[in-house]
């Protein structure tokens, strides 16, 4: 796995896509250095004690820190952002920091340093806005919320990097991830086993019937891994192709758990689209992607995790 690659770097590393990454990577290759970069204002690096890697506790938005981090690396996984659509509603500066500012101080550092391969974590939904379904890469992006606006940008700027300084830059537009190592997320998988642990209410925003692309982390994890390996530039859409309700992920996850749940219902909220999944065709055309986890086996991984937390 990635043999060409000596040394990597991964922004927000130790969060929930980044530590199941470093699992993958460690599962075959213990000989690649693993550097990361994270701030731990959502992720711990007490999640990465099992793993062999290198800790910078630090913040993007310092550029200094970021070229010492960039030493000796040959390629970089971007995924520290703020990715909550409805903070960035409440929030947008801080949105608008996080996510361009720092992702255009990592690109300029990148330059510096002479690291030319990166891929970054960006979003298909909120990106493209209330599109017709299966989204796709060529679709016009139309944001709705400062979360989708800031990742356009950083793709608008990623874009220009790569076609102007010789650097391999992928977009990977991720669907709704989740799986194990999830605790903190503020995802709705993660916000509903949460719940059922804790035996609190789940509540639902809508009517139920808006839909979503739910896709298992190491299905996502090992298109970032092909991404880098193939050194591919672009945008490419990661999730599974299968549109799932929320009704039908509350009916799914009541069979995996066992337990009776009877959701609340609460008015919509503004900046959230009503439907979305992916079509998955490009990538896995061009990066050999393919998503194995059918939803009720993910739920059961997950929500096997979710258990061992609260023993």
């Amino acid at each position: 796995m990635m043999q060409s690659i000596k040394r990597l770097l991964i922004t927000g590393g130790a969060g929930f896509i980044g530590s199941n990454l470093i699992s993958l990577i460690r599962a075959s290759n213990t000989d690649i250095a693993i550097r990361v970069i994270d701030n731990e204002s959502l992720g711990k690096f007490s999640v990465l004690t099992p793993f062999d890697v290198e800790q910078v506790n630090a913040d993007m938005l310092n550029s200094a820190t970021l070229e010492q981090a960039l030493e000796d690396v040959d390629a970089v996984v971007h995924l520290a952002a703020d990715t909550r659509v409805i903070e960035s509603i409440e929030d947008p500066d801080k949105n608008f920091q996080n996510n361009v500012v720092a992702t255009f101080q990592l690109l300029q550092a990148m330059r510096k340093m002479g690291v030319k391969q990166l891929v970054c974590a960006s979003t298909g939904g909120a990106i493209l806005g209330e599109a017709p379904s299966p989204v796709h890469e060529e679709m016009v992006p139309k944001p709705l919320s400062p979360y989708g606006a800031s990742k356009l940008a950083q793709e608008g700027y990623c874009s220009a990097f790569s076609h102007l300084y010789d650097m391999k830059i992928a977009n990977l537009r991720f669907s709704n991830v989740y799986g194990p190592l999830s605790f903190h997320k503020g995802s709705v998988v993660a916000t509903f086993c949460r719940a059922l642990l804790n035996n609190e209410p789940i509540s639902i925003y809508g009517d139920g019937s808006q839909t979503r692309d739910y896709v298992f982390t190491e299905d996502l994890c090992q298109g970032i891994v092909n991404a880098i390996e193939r050194e591919v530039s672009g945008v490419y859409q990661l999730g599974t192709g299968i549109p799932t309700s929320l009704n039908q992920l509350v009916d799914t996850l009541s069979s995996v758990t066992k337990r009776t749940i009877t959701p609340s219902y609460l008015p919509s909220r503004n900046g959230e689209i009503l439907h979305t999944y992916c079509d998955i065709s490009k990538a896995k055309r061009e990066i050999a992607y393919s998503p194995a986890m059918s939803l009720e086996a993910g739920l059961t991984a997950t929500w096997r995790w979710f258990i061992t937390q609260n023993s």
